[in-house]
């Protein structure tokens, strides 16, 4: 799993264009305020190594950037673009939405961007050491 980690003043995302069969159309947009949002790449040897154990070293690794940056909000953001092998869309899945509840039960407020689709993204983020953060977990 690979995972670009930034501090963000604000983020904003519209969906764009769906880019998976099996989600139904949406047209939705948000906008979040001081979070670390997280653009997550899961590959295939993920699988390999179950959910749980992806999902508590993720959650780990999110809590501990939060921690840095000095914030409650994390937005999880499918991106399949820091790799080139993907894990498969229901274990991706799968893993954000367990990773989201236990983030959530360690009082963290918690946000996905709409699964399956490209997003016109909007990001307005500082320039110091620790809002961008990059790690293969």
């Amino acid at each position: 799993m690979k995972v670009l980690v930034m501090y963000v003043n604000r983020f904003g995302y519209k969906t764009a264009e769906k880019n998976l069969e099996s989600v139904e159309e949406l047209d939705e947009s948000r906008e979040f305020t001081d979070s670390v949002l997280a653009f997550i790449q899961v590959e295939e040897k993920d699988e390999e190594k179950g959910v749980g154990s992806r999902e508590k070293k993720l959650v780990n690794h999110l809590k501990w950037t939060a921690r840095k940056n000095n914030a409650n909000r994390i937005i999880l953001h499918s991106f399949a673009h820091l790799s080139e092998s993907k894990a498969s869309v229901p274990y991706t899945h799968e893993l954000f939405n367990l990773a989201e509840k236990r983030l959530q039960n360690a009082g963290y407020e918690t946000a996905q961007t709409p699964f399956g689709f490209f997003l016109d993204l909007q990001i307005d983020a500082p320039g110091f050491s620790l809002a961008r953060i990059w790690a293969e977990l």
